[in-house]
């Protein structure tokens, strides 16, 4: 463990990402989980500024994101960029500039954080999985990209979780939930959080990867 090394990790006052932060405690990382306030993810001057001052840069997770749902005959174009800026501008502008830092390092993790979205979604979601797909595909052109120079790109499918973020569905849309879960249990933060730590510091030699974390079939 590298006991001067740095993580970020974007849209910092969530519960996931508070989380992930916590379970990073104790790693010898100094962890710093900025909110959109102290790091606006659309503002590429305000990126590169912050990440500016990181010279031991080792790990960042791209989680700030938002929902817009609605029906495409319906959705705005203002509701398609808005999900689609800080869902997939705004980690590409994140990623940029941590692997700026990385790549002189020769050595780095960036992590992204998807969606089960991405791959089955569900109806008014068009913007929402299409960012969230469209992170996928960064991730696996970026571990090609970054990979000969010692830097790690994964994506990470947290599965569904009650957080803030899903507490407005009703009990009967959780349940229909649930029982596409071949366990009958939603993930956990918590769990997430202990993964990203075991594929940080143990699984060194993974990148270019996708790792779904609940039990909905991919």
């Amino acid at each position: 463990m590298d006991d001067d090394g740095q993580v970020v990790i974007t849209g910092g006052q969530g519960a996931l990402a508070q989380a992930l932060g916590a379970g990073l405690e104790g790693s010898g990382l100094d962890v710093r989980l900025p909110g959109r306030s102290e790091l606006d993810v659309l503002d590429e001057g305000c990126v590169e500024g912050y990440f500016a001052d990181l010279v031991g840069l080792d790990l960042v997770v791209c989680g700030a994101g938002v929902t817009g749902d609605g029906v495409l005959s319906g959705m705005t174009e203002g509701a398609w960029d808005d999900v689609l800026d800080v869902n997939l501008k705004g980690a590409f502008l994140v990623a940029k500039a941590a692997a700026k830092i990385m790549v002189r390092r020769r050595r780095g993790h960036i992590v992204f954080i998807s969606s089960y979205s991405a791959f089955h979604p569900p109806v008014g979601q068009a913007n929402y999985a299409a960012a969230k797909a469209g992170l996928c595909g960064m991730a696996f052109s970026m571990a090609r990209e970054l990979g000969g120079r010692g830097v790690r790109v994964n994506t990470i499918v947290p599965g569904f979780m009650e957080t803030p973020m899903t507490e407005w569905l009703s009990g009967e849309v959780r349940e229909v939930v649930r029982g596409k879960h071949v366990l009958g249990e939603f993930n956990t933060v918590e769990s997430v959080a202990k993964f990203l730590r075991c594929l940080h510091f143990d699984m060194v030699r993974t990148s270019g990867q996708i790792f779904n974390l609940d039990s909905r079939v991919l």
